[in-house]
């Protein structure tokens, strides 16, 4: 069967080299004598697994040697309560709303501590990003939290806001690894790792040193970054398959060139899909141009109807999984690291088509 183009927000495609290399290797790993599926978690084979996969991670982000990285389990959601639990000295911390998943963090933040809306672009339908500067932030703050990149309402931050001397907190979930990023620009990144990285179950969570320590007593062990970091991610049984496939893709993109290499790829397929966007009037893409996602691109035809029809005749095509989120609508092309260029040109060839037969006012 030949492989479909899979436009879905997560779980999302992976590279095909690594797919070919995880089945190769799913029987028998190495001269173990059995899958990585089956593996304790504290044989060499696993920690020489689990040390490269780090090792490989930070060679990627050049990620500095006062940063811890965590490999989790839980999903990104979980770190929206870590986050208080792990950072919050004053009780106070501030929160950029720009789509629904920085709500929900703020939402849990609430819980623990006085969150306050610094920026929100709720009133426009998140169709941008905020814009903030560090007089929007409170000096007293312990931190500053984002979602960088919205995967529901396709945004992203045009740039790393200026917290100061507050440190900046950043969910990228959905758009780590595409592009190059200042790491010392943020207290914290966290990700699931089920958009551009590895399959569903696993979350990366990286934290600079300083920032560990000051865990509510009252927080549970699992949500503990100190212990985590003390226990090198095993603290308990880490998801070992997940960490090994997230390995397999750090694998690939060094060997295609790293996050420089990738950045260009990934640019020429998100201005091939907004250039037709832009070219054209049967499509309207609801994002302001300055906050656009190059992971992930919405689009709508103003027909509900009209929507509904072009998902279902997108997927009998093999363009898979192009239906909005239920709460925006509409389509979502969610193009990670793994989707080719030529599944954006068949996306592109496929929307002419069809706005050719499919006049407005005529359904």
């Amino acid at each position: 069967m030949n492989r479909v183009y899979n436009f879905s927000a997560g779980p999302s495609m992976l590279p095909l080299p690594v797919l070919e290399k995880a089945a190769a290797e799913l029987v028998c790993y190495g001269d173990s004598g059995m899958s990585v599926m089956e593996m304790s978690h504290r044989s060499p084979d696993y920690e020489a697994i689990i040390q490269k996969a780090e090792a490989d991670l930070r060679t990627l982000m050049q990620i500095p040697d006062n940063y811890k990285v965590l490999f989790l389990q839980g999903g990104a959601s979980t770190q929206f309560a870590a986050v208080p639990l792990n950072l919050m000295k004053t009780g106070k911390a501030d929160y950029v709303l720009s789509g629904q998943f920085s709500t929900k963090a703020y939402k849990e933040g609430q819980k623990y501590g006085d969150c306050a809306v610094a920026a929100s672009s709720k009133d426009d339908n998140f169709s941008h990003v905020p814009k903030t500067d560090r007089s929007s932030f409170r000096p007293d703050a312990d931190y500053v939290h984002i979602c960088y990149n919205n995967t529901i309402y396709g945004t992203k931050f045009p740039e790393v806001p200026d917290t100061g001397d507050v440190p900046l907190v950043a969910d990228m979930s959905s758009c780590i690894l595409s592009v190059p990023v200042d790491v010392t620009k943020f207290g914290v990144i966290y990700a699931g790792a089920q958009k551009n990285m590895a399959p569903a179950g696993l979350t990366v969570v990286i934290v600079r040193e300083d920032l560990l320590g000051w865990t509510n007593p009252a927080t549970p062990s699992m949500l503990d970054w100190k212990l985590m970091a003390d226990n090198g991610s095993m603290y308990n049984t880490p998801p070992c398959y997940a960490i090994y496939m997230a390995g397999l893709v750090y694998e690939w993109l060094l060997s295609i060139g790293g996050l420089e290499e990738i950045k260009r790829r990934n640019v020429k397929k998100a201005a091939l899909l907004y250039d037709y966007l832009d070219s054209q009037s049967y499509y309207i893409a609801p994002v302001e141009k300055e906050s656009r996602s190059m992971m992930n691109v919405t689009f709508v035809t103003g027909d509900a109807e009209l929507d509904k029809q072009f998902a279902k005749e997108a997927a009998a095509a093999g363009l898979k999984n192009l239906k909005g989120h239920r709460s925006v609508g509409g389509m979502r092309a969610s193009i990670y690291n793994a989707m080719p260029y030529e599944g954006v040109e068949k996306l592109v060839a496929f929307m002419k088509d069809f706005a050719a037969k499919n006049p407005k006012g005529e359904n």
